[in-house]
């Protein structure tokens, strides 16, 4: 049955399915992912942006009015990355829309799209067509030309979305033709990819229409990332290449409205990939740089930075290169199916040698992820759900996993408890004490008791200058990272290790576990082993070789 005009429960119905069919398509749309960085997180940025916004929802009152300020003010708080800080500005141009027509139909719809490109191509100081932009722009251009042909009585909500939804489709097919980078990964657009299943959500709920399932995992397009670095390695580079620029630097900006224009003139000067949206004296603001001072000074010029938050590009780039190759070979070579068990355990593992050993421990299933490159709920309730028991503890392995793990029993009918393990080691710990027999319950308990038990560390490298209780940290220097944070500092990657290793242990110690990464030796290992042995001679130290990136090492204290 076709609504004429959505109103407020509507509009919560049309978000929460937007959110429910970016959830369902996350890993199509992060492997879609190659513009401005190929670093997989488009569809993971646009899912968490609608998971604020749905958040921001449940408190609001129920009238239009309250619903269509949650949407905005949800939206701009919640906004992640890129794609979560344009889709941000998108939003918030449907929302004040929809609230001032009082309800969504066919020439609200309109405006609303015309709004929402309006914004979008404002929040961007050098617009790039063949992405998100060209696709929501294109779409309010047929919406309008169906509201502007109607002779007399107004077009329907059906008629305009279906219009906006096919031009927008076409806009997306042509995106690699416009876009030189998409072309040479053999990929459209994700972001664009992302925000059509707006409109299938409108859609959905104005006439009933069923949401696009996404394709399976064979049938989704990987980039070409070889293609993608050979184009890079030629030379071949413009003002908005794939790659130049290492930091990504996002804050919250306490400003008055009128300094903006100057703010992104600034910003032009010394990054890419720009995008402020807000308004009101509050703006969420996203740059690529490699002057990370220079962004943030730009800000306290005018205003009050807040939330600020820094990510090392060519770090997460390299991290999601690995994890799409960790999936692959898992797919190349499958483990035999694992035998039915009363409680079965998934877990998160980062590298080849972590994945072997979870196997050899008992682990039915192994999710590929890591620090930046995180699973995605749908991902572990898809493991669960082939796990081989009707009970499963999940082991998250990574701080970041733990609340996004948390959700998974909300999606499957099996008995889930997770046990909040905050690293590799810590789940090693952990399925010691794993008993397949014994229920969900009484695992997470006991599997908990023995995580919680171990003292853990990891050795990994300084992206950037920095300070911390140690000391100075350098550019490229070891840091040596426990739970109460940095406890060493250094040029020298067996130093670095040994000194985090003096701030953790303690007489009550017994086993040293050493999990080597990428950046580990033979020699820094013997380096390490020799000073456990030397300074505590009562440890024993048990080698394995993990394989993770980006941290040559994890250590375990029992």
């Amino acid at each position: 049955m076709t609504s004429e005009r959505l109103g407020a429960d509507d509009i919560r119905r049309v978000v929460a399915s937007f959110r429910d069919a970016l959830r369902s398509h996350q890993a199509l749309i992060n492997q879609l992912n190659v513009y401005p960085v190929p670093d997989g997180d488009t569809g993971t940025n646009m899912a968490l942006t609608l998971e604020s916004v749905v958040g921001e929802l449940e408190g609001a009152d129920a009238d239009l009015a309250s619903t269509c300020k949650a949407v905005s003010h949800g939206s701009l708080m919640g906004a992640r990355g890129n794609s979560g800080v344009l889709l941000s500005g998108i939003l918030r141009g449907v929302a004040v829309t929809v609230s001032e027509a009082g309800g969504l139909d066919g020439p609200a719809l309109a405006g609303a799209l015309r709004a929402a490109s309006d914004g979008a191509y404002a929040a961007v100081p050098r617009p790039v067509e063949g992405t998100i932009l060209t696709v929501v722009r294109e779409a309010a251009e047929a919406a309008e030309e169906v509201v502007g042909a109607a002779d007399g009585t107004p077009p329907t909500l059906v008629a305009v979305g279906e219009a906006a939804r096919e031009r927008g489709h076409d806009a997306l097919r042509r995106t690699p033709e416009m876009l030189p980078v998409l072309a040479q990964a053999g990929v459209v657009d994700a972001g664009g990819t992302g925000l059509l299943l707006l409109l299938d959500a409108v859609l959905h709920v104005a006439d009933g229409r069923p949401l696009p399932e996404a394709p399976d995992g064979g049938d989704q397009a990987a980039p070409d990332l070889d293609a993608l670095r050979d184009h890079a390695d030629a030379g071949d580079h413009d003002a908005h290449d794939v790659g130049d620029l290492r930091y990504e630097v996002m804050y919250f900006l306490e400003a008055p409205d009128e300094t903006i224009p100057a703010f992104k003139e600034v910003w032009g000067g010394i990054g890419d990939s720009i995008v402020v949206v807000g308004g009101d004296g509050l703006w969420n603001c996203h740059i690529h740089t490699d002057d990370i001072g220079a962004s943030i000074e730009a800000a306290v010029d005018i205003g009050r930075p807040r939330n600020i938050r820094v990510t090392d590009l060519m770090e997460q780039v390299e991290e999601e290169r690995w994890v799409r190759e960790g999936a692959a070979a898992a797919a190349e070579e499958p483990a035999p199916p694992p035998e039915p068990v009363p409680t079965a355990v998934v877990a998160v593992a980062t590298g080849d040698g972590v994945r072997r050993i979870f196997t050899s421990m008992r682990v039915q299933q192994v999710v590929t992820g890591g620090q930046s490159m995180n699973p995605s709920t749908q991902q572990l309730a898809e493991a669960v759900e082939a796990a081989p028991a009707d009970e499963v503890v999940v082991l998250p392995n990574n701080k970041n996993i733990i609340a996004v793990a948390e959700k998974v029993a909300e999606l499957t009918d099996k008995v889930v408890r997770v046990v909040p393990t905050r690293g590799i080691a810590e789940g090693f710990a952990a399925l010691i004490a794993y008993d397949p027999e014994a229920t969900a319950e009484a695992n997470a308990e006991g599997m908990g008791a023995a995580a919680a038990a171990v003292v853990a560390g990891e050795v990994t490298r300084a992206v950037r200058e920095s300070t911390c209780d140690v000391g100075p940290i350098a550019e490229g220097d070891w840091i040596g990272i426990g739970r109460e944070g940095i406890r060493a500092v250094g040029a020298d990657l067996g130093d670095v290790t040994c000194a985090l290793l003096g701030a953790l242990l303690t007489d009550d110690h017994e086993i040293l576990t050493i999990i080597e990464g990428e950046g580990a030796s033979a020699g820094t290992t013997r380096h390490v082993t020799e000073w456990l042995a030397e300074h505590h001679p009562d440890v024993e130290a048990e080698v394995h070789h993990g394989g993770q990136p980006m941290y040559p090492y994890y250590l375990g204290l029992e």
